[in-house]
């Protein structure tokens, strides 16, 4: 599959997360050609900061392949992954990073890999559907608003 089919996947689980009233980001996590994690944002279903998208990929990777180091894992997400998320990323040494929609309130990976030295360096790929991403966010928010 290409990375535009994987984001496909992943905007799938960003539905999800609108579906149930959270901010509308999805993220997979593919190892060899295979989906092997898949998350919504569940921050306020759980009552969990920690509870993005990526970070829920991630833990499910983990148990999935039985450790934490994700080497050759390739995680896909809707949105520009936080600090947190990025520093989780390093740390489990998913190799590949790829988004659609970039951060605009929060620095991202982006910034986070630009301005500090680590041990593993992901390679990223931004804008993958990037105008679907970008949408579905911004409908949530204008739709959030028109409530009051």
């Amino acid at each position: 599959m290409t990375d535009i089919e994987y984001m496909k996947l992943a905007y799938q689980e960003a539905i999800k997360a609108k579906d149930i009233d959270e901010v509308p980001i999805g993220a997979i996590i593919v190892k060899d050609d295979c989906v092997i994690a898949s998350a919504y944002n569940q921050k306020e279903s759980k009552r969990d900061v920690t509870a993005h998208a990526e970070m829920l990929a991630i833990q499910k990777a983990c148990k999935i392949l039985g450790t934490w180091h994700l080497d050759g894992c390739t995680l896909y997400s809707t949105l520009e992954p936080c600090m947190m998320c990025s520093g989780a990323i390093i740390q489990s040494r998913i190799a590949k990073v790829v988004y659609g929609a970039s951060g605009q309130r929060w620095h991202g990976i982006s910034q986070y890999l630009h301005n500090h030295t680590f041990n593993h360096y992901p390679d990223i790929t931004s804008g993958i559907l990037e105008e679907d991403c970008c949408q579905l966010i911004s409908d949530y928010f204008k739709s959030k608003r028109h409530r009051f």
